[in-house]
């Protein structure tokens, strides 16, 4: 067991370290910004006077595609607002599942404590009537 841990954990490391330089060695531009027209930093220059836009968000224009991928965002959260819905409507029914499911489970518990009331009850029934028996063989044996 402790060989096939450490062989996991081996292996673990080594996927990440390899997935680490793979990362390193490619060029990763996140959502398709072109290289050309990333917004660049202000150079720092001695007149008072200098409007640094380095925070400043891309306007469409920048982005490739702009007008497209705005679409396509657009789509994505529609769709992951019809899915926010089935899931409180998954929710709602669940929770109404779940209150039936207690519901019959509390009237199960009722039952079946009456079933053993009743149970006991026979019993001692039968025990009463075991013990008037005997009392009264002995009292016909005298």
């Amino acid at each position: 067991m402790k060989k096939i841990s450490k062989l996991i954990v081996l292996t673990l490391g080594l996927i990440i370290a390899s997935g680490s330089v793979v990362m390193a060695e490619t060029k990763f531009t996140p959502l398709n910004f072109d290289d050309n027209t990333s917004v660049k930093p202000a150079v720092s220059t001695t007149s008072t006077s200098v409007d640094a836009k380095g925070t400043d968000l891309l306007d469409a224009s920048q982005v490739v595609a702009g007008s497209k991928m705005q679409n396509s965002i657009l789509q994505i959260d529609n769709a992951q607002v019809e899915i926010r819905n089935k899931l409180l409507n998954y929710k709602n029914s669940y929770a109404e599942i779940d209150a039936r499911y207690n519901t019959v489970k509390t009237e199960r518990k009722a039952a079946k404590k009456q079933i053993k009331y009743a149970e006991k009850k026979i019993k001692n029934l039968d025990n009463a009537k075991k013990k008037i028996r005997k009392n009264f063989q002995r009292n016909m044996n005298i």
